[in-house]
């Protein structure tokens, strides 16, 4: 058993992760700062779930706070770290940078610091595909990455670099998975999937931002979770790895479709303005993944989206008090 510090454990990446290691007997060193950023229900229902595990041990506290950081290290003897803790959201990154920086930067900082200090030397780092914005697809981790084009991705790149620099200094080993547009059941109420399943089964119009021909590299959480833990049990040095879903990029208007087609029910949509932070596609390389971790997804976009949205008829009785 491994004593593993798990940040963001009520996102919702987090979440899966924090219960897939549990169930392998890790015992779970957790902290979240429960923020608002999205509606906190989410977030309560994840913990909940959490909560009724004996080796998950959850702590509310802020990566940005240094103390609380260090405390932990003291308290506990931590052998791995998984840093998903993170402020997410290309739009609204444009709104409150700062806080970006807070989190996504100086918390990384604070948690490089103090493995450090207490000698500690495996780190997992969540990152992002919004890196890519203007590179040749698929994307490959050589791709310079030099041209983040939002807040969200500048303050994942300056953690990636500190990563680095950490790596390269105090021979600690660093996982860096880049993340390709993550969707599954108890998902952020502010992607897309999340809305247009309640937005269409509601009947209230879809904000669609352009014409709906972007398109993503969508992976399924439950892939995503596996892939990180993978990432935490291989030793690598410093390594970038991409987890998606590997195969072409699947139109919004698809997803749209294909909801209408599970609920039964036509989308109202709202058409307003492509966003200029947003990306029109992204379509991930996976070789690396697969030969460094033995990692491919399992879950198909449409096996995917069918467990999203039964999960979502399931729980209807409250999410519909959910503020999108």
């Amino acid at each position: 058993m491994s004593n593993i510090l798990l940040t963001g454990a009520a996102g919702f990446i987090g979440s899966r992760v924090a219960s897939m290691l549990c169930e392998k007997g890790e015992n779970v060193i957790a902290i979240d700062n429960m923020n608002t950023y999205y509606d906190i229900k989410i977030k309560d229902h994840r913990l909940n779930n959490l909560q009724k595990l004996s080796n998950f041990n959850f702590i509310k506290g802020d990566i940005e706070n240094k103390d609380t950081v260090f405390d932990i290290f003291k308290n506990n003897k931590i052998d791995k770290v998984i840093n998903l803790a993170a402020r997410a959201g290309v739009r609204y990154s444009m709104e409150n940078p700062h806080v970006y920086m807070t989190t996504n930067a100086i918390g990384t900082l604070n948690l490089l610091e103090a493995m450090r200090e207490f000698n500690v030397k495996k780190k997992v780092l969540a990152s992002t595909s919004s890196l890519y914005a203007g590179q040749k697809m698929p994307f490959t981790e050589d791709l310079a990455v030099n041209t983040p084009i939002s807040p969200y991705a500048a303050s994942k790149k300056a953690a990636e670099a500190m990563c680095y620099s950490y790596s390269y200094l105090y021979g600690m080993d660093i996982s860096v998975v880049r993340y390709f547009t993550v969707f599954g059941p108890a998902g952020r109420p502010d992607m897309c999937i999340f809305r247009f399943i309640k937005w269409i089964d509601e009947g209230t119009p879809i904000e669609l931002f352009g014409d709906g021909s972007q398109s993503r590299d969508f992976t399924f959480v439950d892939d995503i979770a596996r892939g990180t833990i993978a990432a935490a049990e291989t030793d690598v040095n410093y390594e970038v790895i991409n987890l998606g879903g590997g195969k072409n990029p699947i139109s919004i208007n698809t997803v749209i479709n294909m909801i209408e087609k599970h609920l039964g029910k036509k989308a109202i949509i709202e058409n307003k303005p492509f966003h200029k932070a947003d990306i029109m596609e992204t379509w991930a390389d996976i070789s690396k993944a697969d030969k460094l971790l033995h990692w491919q997804p399992e879950v198909s976009f449409e096996e995917g989206l069918s467990q999203t949205i039964e999960w979502y008829l399931q729980n209807k009785s409250w999410l519909k008090d959910v503020v999108l």
